[in-house]
């Protein structure tokens, strides 16, 4: 068990380590489209590299006919493994669409041995993520 505190410590840790093994500028809030941003999410339990549509009903629904109408590319081309969730709800139980990879297999971000296959999957995956969303962001955005 780990306090508040070693557990704040350990992910300000591992934030810098991604950082300075990964140095990259990542696209994340920087979409230009507002409501859509990518994300990476690193727990206890597992880690996640998403792509979030927030924002009003209208602006979820028109981002998320898009990114479906792109599914099968993205999983054919890009991440074999993404999921597509229309519904997701958020630890604060604000609802919002996601389409995320995740892993699950035994990563902790409080468990140093997992830190490096989370990182190269964040790299990868992200990597992915943002080559996608450089070819098809004209068509996503309109």
């Amino acid at each position: 068990m780990f306090s508040k505190e070693n557990s704040r410590i350990l992910r300000e840790t591992f934030w810098i380590s991604f950082g300075k093994s990964f140095p990259r500028k990542w696209i994340l809030y920087q979409t230009k489209l507002k409501g859509l941003a990518f994300k990476f999410h690193f727990d206890t339990k597992s880690a996640m590299v998403t792509l979030d549509i927030e924002g009003t009903t209208e602006n979820r629904i028109k981002y998320w006919r898009k990114l479906q109408s792109l599914q099968e590319i993205l999983i054919n081309e890009y991440l074999p493994n993404a999921i597509f969730a229309e519904s997701y709800a958020l630890d604060n139980g604000k609802e919002i669409s996601r389409v995320y990879v995740l892993i699950d297999d035994k990563v902790s971000i409080h468990n140093k041995e997992s830190w490096q296959h989370t990182m190269i999957f964040f790299n990868e995956t992200m990597d992915a993520f943002e080559n996608f969303y450089d070819t098809y962001k004209d068509f996503i955005s309109v």
